[in-house]
C-alpha cells in the first residue's frame, strides 16, 4: 500500500515569547500570569485576527502563529510590539511584559493542523535572539516585504542557530525614533573606548591622543572575555556632546570609558573613568602620571584598570600576555600615531602622508612592524584606488613578508600582512594562515573581521567572507569605513552570482563611502548581472570620473581573485558597462 504523501506548503511562521518570563513570574505570579491572559485576549489575539494570523501552538510565555503571507506577518508583529509599548506606562521597566519576535518564511509539515519542519525551527532560533520589544526577520521574509513596506529594516549579519547546518542572514525591523541603533548587549562585558579629550591647549597633539586610545582599545579587545566596539565606531563621538545612554544604545554596549591627555614636554597625564552607560552609573576612576618613556607602561596600567573594575574574575595575567611593545623608540611611536589620521581619512594625499611617515619611522627603529606592516597595506591599497606608484605592488609584497617573519603575535601586523599576501601577492593560503592567527590573537577587531572578509573573498570563499563582514559590522556599527565591509558583501554575492543581492549591498556602500573604488565596480557587474545595461553605463560614467586612471588592463594586473571564472565574468561585466581597456 503506498505511503500516505506527507502535506507541504509555504508559509510565514510568527515565533513570540514574553522575555524574562520566569524572571517576572516569580517576582508576582498571579499578576504577571492576569496581565498577560488580559493583554492576549484584547490586544495580540484581535491584532493577529486582522492580519489572518493562525496560533498554531500556544504555551505558557510564548506561540507559534502562522500566516499566508509574510507582509502580513511583518505587519502584525509590528502592530503587537507597537500596543505593546504603550501598555502599563506606570510600571518600572523591569515589570512589564515584552515579546521578542522572529518571523521566517519556509516550508513546512502539516499534520492534523499542527506544523514541522526547519521553518519553524528557524522562525523560534530567531526569536531567541531578538530583543525584547523587537522584531527580528529571516532574509527569506526580508526579501518578500522589502519594497512593500514603509518599515526600516537593518541587517544583524549572519548567524549561526543551533542544529540550523547554514547560517541565517537577519534583519531587524525599527520600531520607532532610534529604534534601528538601539543593539540588544552582547552576553560578555561590552565596552566603547570614547576619544579622549586633548587637553594640551595645542590641537596639533590630537593625534597623540587619538593614538593613545586606539591602543587602549586593541589591547582591551585581545580580552576574549570581552566584546569592544571597534576605534571607527567610538570615533563618531569626537567633538560631539556625549550621552552615555545613547552611546549604548546606539553601539549596543553596557559600558562606556571616557577620558582626557595633558601632555607636556616628556610628561603625560592620563585620566580615565568608567560609565555603567545602561545606569549612568561611575563604576571607576582613575589619575595615571608618567613620562613618555612610560608611555606603553600607563596605557597597560588602564587596560588593568578597567579588566579589574568590570570583570574582577578575569585573570590580569591574560592582559599582561597580551602587551607588547612595538619599538623601543617614542620618536618613531610618535610618527606611527602621526600617521593612523592619514590612514583613516582615504585619500590620496592622507595615503601619501602614511606613507611618508613610516618610511621616516623605519629610517629610526627598521625593527618596527608596525609601521613596517602599515606602509605595506598602504602601498597594496593604494594600487586598488589608483594612487600608487610604480613599484608599489613588489614593495608592498617583500614588506608583507618581512612582516609575518617578524610578528607572529601582533594581530594588527597580521592582518595587514595577510590583505597584502592575499591582495597583492595572490598567496591565499599564506593568507589565510596569517588571518585566523590575527583573530585567535585579537577576534574583538572590526578591522580584523574586515580584513578576513576580503582574504577569504580573494581566496574564493564568498560565504565564509559575508559571516566575517557582518560580524565586522557588530563590533563596529556606525564606523565611518562601513562602506568597505558593505563593498565586500556585495563582492560576496557577485561570487555567488546573486546580483540583485550584490546590487543592493553595492548601493549601500557608495552611499556610505563614495570614493572606494570597489563599491562602483560591485554596482556596475551587479547591474550588468541583472541584464540593466544602460545604467550599468551610467554607474561606469561615474567610476571613470572619480578614478579616471582606472582601466581595463589594471585590473587584469591587479587580478586578486583565485577563482578565474569570477575573474573573467568581473573583467568581461566592466568592459561591457564601458570601462576602457
Amino acid at each position: 500500500m503506498a505511503e500516505a504523501r506527507l502535506e507541504r506548503r509555504l508559509a510565514a511562521i510568527l515565533a513570540a515569547d514574553v522575555a524574562g518570563y520566569s524572571r517576572l513570574m516569580e517576582r508576582d505570579e498571579v499578576g504577571t500570569f492576569g496581565r498577560l491572559k488580559r493583554l492576549r485576549q484584547e490586544l495580540v489575539e484581535p491584532v493577529l485576527a486582522r492580519h489572518g494570523g493562525r496560533v498554531v501552538d500556544l504555551k505558557g510565555d510564548g506561540a507559534i502563529i502562522e500566516f499566508g503571507s509574510a507582509v502580513d506577518a511583518v505587519e502584525a508583529a509590528v502592530a503587537v510590539q507597537q500596543a505593546m509599548a504603550e501598555q502599563d506606562p506606570d510600571l518600572p521597566e523591569e515589570q512589564r511584559i515584552r515579546y521578542r519576535i522572529g518571523i521566517n518564511l519556509g516550508d513546512v509539515i502539516v499534520e492534523d493542523g499542527a506544523i514541522y519542519g526547519d521553518g519553524v525551527n528557524i522562525a523560534a532560533r530567531i526569536e531567541a535572539l531578538c530583543e525584547p520589544g523587537g522584531v527580528w526577520l529571516s532574509r527569506s521574509v526580508y526579501n518578500a516585504v522589502r519594497g512593500k513596506l514603509a518599515l526600516p529594516l537593518a541587517p544583524t549579519g549572519l548567524h549561526r542557530l543551533k542544529n540550523i547546518s547554514e547560517p541565517v542572514e537577519m534583519f531587524r525591523v525599527a520600531l520607532g525614533p532610534g529604534a534601528a541603533a538601539a543593539l540588544p548587549l552582547p552576553d560578555k562585558p561590552s565596552i566603547a573606548v570614547l576619544p579622549f579629550t586633548n587637553m594640551s591647549g595645542d590641537p596639533e597633539q590630537d593625534y597623540f591622543a587619538d593614538g593613545l586610545v586606539e591602543d587602549i582599545t586593541t589591547a582591551l579587545s585581545r580580552v576574549r572575555s570581552f566584546f569592544v566596539i571597534a576605534r571607527n565606531s567610538s570615533f563618531t563621538y569626537k567633538n560631539r556632546p556625549v550621552d552615555v545612554r545613547q552611546v549604548s544604545r546606539e553601539l549596543g554596549v553596557r559600558y562606556v570609558l571616557e577620558g582626557s591627555i595633558r601632555k607636556s614636554g616628556a610628561r603625560v597625564r592620563i585620566v580615565g573613568q568608567l560609565i555603567d552607560a545602561t545606569t549612568g552609573h561611575h563604576v571607576w576612576a582613575d589619575r595615571f602620571d608618567g613620562d613618555l618613556s612610560d608611555i606603553f607602561d600607563l596605557q597597560d596600567r588602564i587596560t588593568e584598570s578597567v579588566v579589574g573594575a568590570v570583570e574582577p574574575s578575569i585573570r590580569l595575567e591574560e592582559i599582561r600576555q597580551a602587551r607588547t611593545r612595538p619599538t623601543e623608540y617614542i620618536s618613531a611611536y610618535d610618527l606611527y600615531l602621526r600617521a593612523l589620521p592619514g590612514f583613516y581619512s582615504m585619500t590620496a594625499e592622507g595615503f601619501a602622508e602614511v606613507r611618508r611617515l613610516t618610511n621616516e619611522a623605519l629610517s629610526i627603529d627598521p625593527g618596527f612592524t608596525l609601521a613596517k606592516a602599515l606602509g605595506a597595506y598602504i602601498r597594496s591599497i593604494s594600487v586598488s584606488q589608483c594612487w600608487h606608484e610604480p613599484d608599489d605592488t613588489r614593495v608592498a609584497i617583500r614588506m608583507a613578508r618581512e612582516v609575518l617573519a617578524e610578528a607572529r603575535d601582533d594581530p594588527t601586523s597580521l592582518r595587514f600582512a595577510a590583505q597584502v599576501l592575499a591582495y597583492s601577492a595572490k598567496d591565499y593560503e599564506t593568507a589565510l594562515g596569517a588571518i585566523d592567527r590575527s583573530l585567535l590573537l585579537n577576534g574583538n577587531s572590526a578591522q580584523g573581521h574586515t580584513g578576513a572578509g576580503w582574504v577569504n573573498a580573494h581566496a574564493g570563499r564568498p560565504l565564509a567572507a559575508i559571516e566575517h563582514f557582518h560580524r565586522a559590522m557588530r563590533l563596529s556599527p556606525v564606523d565611518p569605513e562601513k562602506g568597505i565591509a558593505l563593498s565586500g558583501i556585495g563582492m560576496s554575492y557577485l561570487m555567488l552570482e546573486r546580483y540583485a543581492e550584490a546590487l543592493d549591498w553595492g548601493e549601500k556602500a557608495l552611499r556610505e563611502m563614495p570614493n572606494y573604488g570597489s563599491s562602483h565596480r560591485v554596482v556596475i557587474c551587479g547591474l550588468v548581472g541583472l541584464g540593466r545595461m544602460e545604467e550599468a553605463k551610467v554607474a561606469a560614467g561615474r567610476l571613470m570620473a572619480a578614478f579616471p586612471t582606472y582601466t581595463l588592463t589594471l585590473q587584469r594586473q591587479i587580478n586578486p581573485w583565485r577563482d578565474m571564472a569570477f575573474a573573467q565574468r568581473y573583467l568581461d561585466a566592466l568592459r561591457v558597462a564601458g570601462v576602457p581597456d
